[in-house]
């Protein structure tokens, strides 16, 4: 077994998926990439099951009996032993506005099926991989903005605030590159592991709620027009 695969060995993935052939098959393809699978078929078993077990990831359906996917992120959310654990949401749902409501909740990446196990697998590996990346230097600063890179948390003027991994990587990485425009598709590579325009609303439901997080120092986060986005320089 190679290395990379055998600390993948060590990773967990949650299931939570109502209908079990989905639920199987999306367990044999993590299995055979390496993971430990754990599965819930309904939306209490799938919340007690990520307290309980709090697993590195989670795969989690917004059609669920018993607790819909929505209260289950929200609950998982509201524990802090199980806050930061990466959600993909997956989900029948194609139009935009369920894909965007499931993002602006928080969610780190978001599915609708059909869908290709093996790209499943991709963002699994592409959220985990940037999760456990070496830090590099510990901290980073950047004006009122700390980045805690072990413990992936943020402080704003030394206030705590509660980004998801996905925000805290992308405003890293547009910190640490101030003043140059990044273009939407190496954002997507850098950040989620690949490069899809289908999709490329996730990236702009990303910036707004970060945006928003962020209150009066959110308009630091600029759109380049036709590019992408940038954080502006820092004036001395």
């Amino acid at each position: 077994m190679s290395q990379e695969l055998h600390h993948a060995a060590m990773q967990r993935v949650l299931i939570v998926e109502d209908e079990v052939d989905i639920a199987d098959l999306i367990m044999f393809n993590l299995q055979r990439a390496g993971y430990e699978v754990l599965k819930a078929h309904d939306g209490i078993a799938g919340t007690e099951i990520a307290i309980r077990e709090r697993p590195d990831l989670m795969v989690l359906d917004l059609m669920l009996p018993g607790r819909d996917g929505y209260s289950v992120f929200r609950e998982v959310r509201r524990d802090a032993r199980t806050a930061h654990i990466p959600v993909i949401m997956l989900t029948a749902r194609a139009q935009t506005e369920d894909r965007i409501q499931g993002l602006e909740a928080g969610a780190d990446d978001y599915l609708t099926k059909p869908f290709s196990p093996k790209e499943l697998v991709l963002r699994v590996n592409a959220i985990l991989k940037r999760a456990d990346a070496p830090p590099g230097a510990v901290e980073y600063e950047f004006g009122p903005f700390r980045f805690d890179k072990n413990s992936v948390k943020f402080y704003l003027e030394n206030e705590p605030l509660d980004l998801t991994s996905t925000e805290f990587k992308l405003l890293l990485f547009l910190c640490e590159r101030s003043g140059k425009p990044q273009d939407r598709n190496d954002l997507h590579r850098t950040v989620w592991g690949y490069s899809d325009e289908v999709h490329s609303r996730t990236l702009d439901t990303h910036m707004k709620r970060l945006r928003q997080k962020l209150g009066a120092h959110g308009a630091i986060i600029e759109t380049v027009r036709g590019v992408g986005y940038q954080v502006a320089s820092l004036v001395s």
